[in-house]
C-alpha cells in the first residue's frame, strides 16, 4: 500500500523516486529482498568472530548496528539502493590470518582495524582513495578478489567437516560417518539449487532450512527461546580504541596496509559492479561516488569502535537492484529490517559452524567468478595473479597471497618490456610488502 501524500512527497522529495522510474512500494520490496538475501551476516560473523575469541552477542549487535549506520547513510548521502554491513573476506582475515595465524589478540587486531578505519576516512575525506584504487591494476583487484573467496571457501568447508587436516598430506576429505558433516553437505546442496534457480534470499533460505534440520534430528539444540534484549556490546565497544598503545608491534602495520588495501579495493569494485547494473554510470564514472564512499567509511570507523571488521557494500544489493530498487530508500529500508532483527539474538545458539559452511562455500565461489576477467594469455598477468589466489588459502593467510602477487606484478612486467604501464605507487608497495614480510616472519609467533 502507498504511503499518504503528504509523507510521499517527502520521501519524493528526499530520495527522488520519481525522476529514477521507480515507487515506495517498489523501492520496499527491493529493500525487503535485499535484506533476506544479506541477512546471513547477522549470524556468521558473530561464528567467525567469535573462533578469535570475540564474544558473539556483542559482535552480533555491533554487526547489526555498523549494518544499520551504513545503509542509511548510503541512502542519505548518495541515495543508492546499495546495502552496507561486516564483509566476510575481511572477518576471516581478521580470524584465521591475523589472530590465528599471527597469534595477535583480538583485542590489538582491533586497534589494528581502528588505526585503518581512521586511515581509510581521511584518504576518502582528502580524495586519494581513487588515485589509490587506480594504481593498482585491474588483474590484481580481480585476482585479489576470487583468492579471499577461494580461501572463505576452503574455511567453509574445513568448519563443515568436509576437510580435516592430515600429517601426510596436509589436507583430506573428512568422514562420512560424522552426522553433522551430513548436514553441511544438504545445507550446501539446498543452497545451490536455490541459486541455481535465482531464487531471490537463497543463501538465507538455505541457512533456515538446514537449521531446522539440524533442529529435527537434535543435531542442534533447541533455543531456550526466540525474541530476547538486545545482546550487551560491552565485551567489544571500544577495545579496539584502548589497545592503541599496542600499535608498536610491527605486525599490527601488516595488519593495518591489508586491512587498508583490501577494503579500498572490496567496496570500490561493488560499487561499481552494482551501478552498472542499476545504470547508475555514466561515461564511465560513477555519479555521487564520494557519497557513497564517505557512508562506507563512517560505517567502518563506527564498526571498529563498536567491535566488528571493516563494512562492505554489499553484492547481495544486486537481489534488490534485480527487482527494480533505484533509490537510496532501498538501502534505508534494509537499515530498518537490520534493527528489528536485533531482538532475535538467542538464533545464534542454533546458527553452528555446519550452517555457516554453506554459506562460506557460496560466496566463496561467488567472488572466484572475478577469475575470468584476468588476462590469462599474459604470463606476466598470470603469474602475481595466480600466486595473489593461491597464496591465500595455501598460506592459509590473505595477506601473504596479496604480497605474494604484488611482489611478482613489477618483475614479471618488468622482465616482459613493459616498465611504462606500472604505476609508481606499485614500486612503493613493493618495497613495503617486503618489508612487512621480512618484519612479521622473524617475529615470534
Amino acid at each position: 500500500m502507498d504511503a499518504p501524500m503528504g509523507q510521499k512527497s517527502f520521501i519524493e522529495k528526499l530520495f527522488h523516486l520519481q525522476a529514477n522510474g521507480t515507487t515506495v512500494r517498489r523501492e520496499v520490496l527491493a529493500g525487503l529482498t535485499t535484506f533476506v538475501s544479506m541477512a546471513y551476516i547477522l549470524f556468521v560473523n558473530p561464528q567467525v568472530l567469535g573462533d578469535a575469541g570475540m564474544n558473539k552477542g556483542a559482535v552480533f549487535t555491533a554487526t547489526a548496528l555498523s549494518a544499520i549506520l551504513g545503509s542509511v547513510l548510503m541512502a542519505v548521502l548518495a541515495n543508492y539502493p546499495i546495502a552496507i554491513a561486516p564483509g566476510l573476506g575481511d572477518n576471516a582475515f581478521f580470524t584465521y590470518s591475523v589472530v590465528l595465524a599471527m597469534g595477535i589478540p583480538w583485542q590489538t587486531a582491533m586497534a589494528g582495524v581502528f588505526i585503518s578505519s581512521v586511515l581509510f576516512l581521511i584518504l576518502s575525506l582528502v580524495k586519494l582513495r581513487e588515485i589509490v584504487i587506480d594504481a593498482i591494476p585491474h588483474d590484481l583487484k580481480l585476482a585479489m578478489a576470487a583468492g579471499i573467496g577461494i580461501f572463505i571457501a576452503f574455511v567453509g568447508f574445513q568448519g563443515g567437516g568436509l576437510i580435516v587436516g592430515s600429517k601426510s598430506t596436509l589436507v583430506e576429505m573428512g568422514s562420512l560417518t560424522v552426522p553433522t558433516t551430513w548436514l553441511t553437505i544438504f545445507g550446501l546442496v539446498v543452497t545451490a539449487f536455490l541459486m541455481a534457480k535465482k531464487v531471490p534470499g537463497s543463501i538465507f533460505i538455505g541457512m533456515v532450512l538446514t537449521t531446522i534440520l539440524g533442529l529435527v534430528t537434535k543435531l542442534i539444540p533447541l533455543p531456550s527461546h526466540i525474541i530476547s534484549s538486545i545482546p550487551s556490546m560491552k565485551p567489544t565497544f571500544g577495545v579496539g580504541v584502548a589497545h592503541l598503545g599496542d600499535i608498536s608491534q610491527p605486525q599490527l602495520w601488516a595488519v593495518v596496509l591489508i586491512f587498508l588495501l583490501v577494503a579500498f579495493f572490496d567496496t570500490a569494485g561493488t560499487l561499481i559492479g552494482l551501478a552498472s547494473q542499476a545504470g547508475f554510470m555514466k561515461d564511465n564514472k560513477m555519479p555521487r561516488i564520494g557519497g557513497a564512499l564517505m557512508a562506507d567509511s563512517i560505517s567502518m570507523l563506527g564498526g571498529a569502535v563498536m567491535g566488528t571488521t571493516p563494512t562492505a557494500a554489499y553484492v547481495e544489493s544486486s537481489a534488490g537492484i534485480a527487482i527494480g530498487g533505484r533509490t537510496g530508500l532501498t538501502s534505508l529500508v534494509v537499515g530498518v529490517l537490520f534493527a528489528l532483527a536485533m531482538f532475535f539474538s538467542p538464533l545464534l545458539t542454533v546458527v553452528t559452524s555446519n550452517v555457516t559452511a554453506p554459506v562460506l562455500i557460496i560466496v566463496g565461489i561467488l567472488m572466484a567468478q572475478s577469475m575470468k576477467e584476468i588476462d590469462w594469455s599474459k604470463f606476466e598477468i598470470a603469474m602475481p595473479a595466480f600466486l595473489t589466489i593461491v597464496g591465500m588459502p595455501l598460506t592459509y593467510n590473505i595477506s601473504y597471497g596479496i604480497a605474494f602477487g604484488f611482489l611478482a606484478y613489477p618483475l614479471t612486467m618488468l622482465a616482459a618490456g613493459r616498465r611504462k604501464e606500472i604505476n609508481p605507487i606499485m614500486y612503493i608497495l613493493f618495497v613495503v610488502f617486503i618489508i612487512l614480510l621480512y618484519t612479521i616472519n622473524i617475529l615470534p609467533k
